[in-house]
């Protein structure tokens, strides 16, 4: 069941699994919600402490003006917060990614490590963010026909699996319009955080896709490697951009032995 926390005006949502096992905070991606993580909760919520939670302008949490992914930073440790946990391993997925490199430098105290799924340190390329501004004016403005069209486009780049683009479609032509808006302004709008890898103390590891066409597994690799205590990058052969949701058991089995390790 789901629970709300507040975190500088705004209200999250997540759901904590239970168990007294460490804790593991998963953070989804871009137009994803808290159950792209239902393969890992099921598998890890025996031995650790799952709560899986929904960002600002996705699932059942609502953005209420322009954010940064330091304010979802900050709304991942309220959450810890809530579930009065003192230090998880973070494991996020894309934009997860971003706010829990953000969350391990901003709260170090707070991170026992971060397991990054398909995302980086660094900002897309001109021309990258130009075509996603292109879709964000769709998700805004765009005719019902043109968001079908974006949706069915931005699948195979998420997920590469129809079966899982006819769960998933539906969810977000469901999305308000105005939250789209105001969560693209963050993923456009993000800094560069390459440059302060190195303050990161805690253990990173990188688990990407191969088949990524949203984030290259280079970036994956650039990130790790700017980290004092990068743990490698662990390549799941022939994913997309969500490989937890399509590759559950290599990303699981790479996850295990990491949180084995940290946690």
């Amino acid at each position: 069941m789901a629970t709300t926390t507040t975190s500088d005006g705004t209200t999250i949502s997540y759901t904590d699994h239970g168990g007294d096992g460490p804790a593991v905070l998963f953070s989804h991606g871009f137009l994803m919600n808290r159950s792209m993580f239902d393969n890992q909760v099921a598998a890890f919520r025996g031995d650790h402490r799952c709560i899986t939670w929904d960002e600002r302008g996705f699932g059942e949490t609502r953005a209420e003006g322009p954010f940064s992914y330091w304010d979802s930073a900050n709304d991942a440790v309220a959450v810890l917060d809530a579930c009065g946990v003192e230090s998880a391993v973070l494991v996020g997925m894309s934009q997860g990614g971003f706010l829990s490199l953000r969350a391990a430098l901003a709260h170090p105290d707070r991170v026992k490590g971060v397991v990054l799924i398909d995302s980086q340190a660094g900002v897309d390329d001109a021309e990258t963010i130009a075509g996603y501004e292109g879709m964000l004016h769709v998700f805004g403005q765009g005719s019902d026909e043109e968001r079908a069209g974006v949706f069915q486009v931005v699948s195979g780049l998420i997920l590469g699996d129809e079966t899982l683009a006819a769960e998933w479609i539906p969810i977000w032509d469901g999305l308000d319009r105005e939250q789209l808006v105001l969560a693209g302004g963050a993923l456009l709008g993000r800094d560069d955080v390459t440059d302060r890898l190195g303050e990161i103390t805690c253990p990173v590891l990188s688990i990407h896709g191969t088949a990524d066409q949203a984030i290259d597994i280079s970036e994956g690799e650039a990130t790790v490697a700017g980290v004092p205590d990068g743990r490698g990058v662990v390549p799941i052969e022939g994913a997309a951009h969500a490989p937890n949701m399509t590759h559950p058991e290599p990303v699981n089995a790479a996850l295990g032995a990491f949180l084995a390790e940290v946690a």
